[in-house]
């Protein structure tokens, strides 16, 4: 019972199931949680959201991959999860009861954002990705993604 609840949260409900670009149907999937959260609930709703979704996802990547040899399987997606809400932290604000045209524009460019980043892998997005092998590199790795993302959302945002 653990490792099925373990399976469908580390998938975020089968959202990593995607037979191509599992990391990208993960960040997509996260999108309406993102909105709930910043527009009811602004910076702390997105916080809370990207905190839960970290310690939970830690938990259910080390169920996951405890028996396993591979330490980061394509499946597992609630690390783009924690990472992609990351990257509204930031411009909360700016989303919270906004149903503009511009806050569309946020949360597109914040999602194109949060995947460069998380493709590139660069600085401590790399150091995690390659030298933490275990549920906290996983979830580390998008976690610093997302924080690239969400200071240069701000910066295009405050400058609009």
């Amino acid at each position: 019972m653990i490792k099925k609840i373990a399976f469908v949260l580390a998938t975020f409900f089968g959202s990593g199931l995607a037979p191509k670009a599992p990391g990208t149907f993960g960040s997509l999937a996260t999108l309406p949680l993102a909105f709930v959260m910043a527009y009811f609930f602004g910076r702390e709703g997105v916080f809370y959201a990207a905190l839960v979704s970290f310690f939970v996802g830690v938990w259910a990547i080390h169920q996951l991959i405890k028996d396993s040899e591979d330490k980061d399987p394509s499946k597992v997606v609630i690390d783009e999860t924690a990472g992609q809400l990351t990257a509204f932290l930031l411009v909360a604000p700016q989303l919270e009861h906004n149903l503009s045209f511009s806050a569309l524009l946020i949360y597109l460019l914040g999602f194109g954002l949060f995947r460069f980043f998380d493709i590139l892998k660069m600085g401590p997005v790399k150091w995690a990705d390659s030298k933490l092998k275990n549920a906290w590199g996983v979830m580390l790795d998008d976690v610093f993604a997302g924080f690239f993302a969400t200071i240069v959302l701000l910066l295009i945002v405050s400058r609009f």
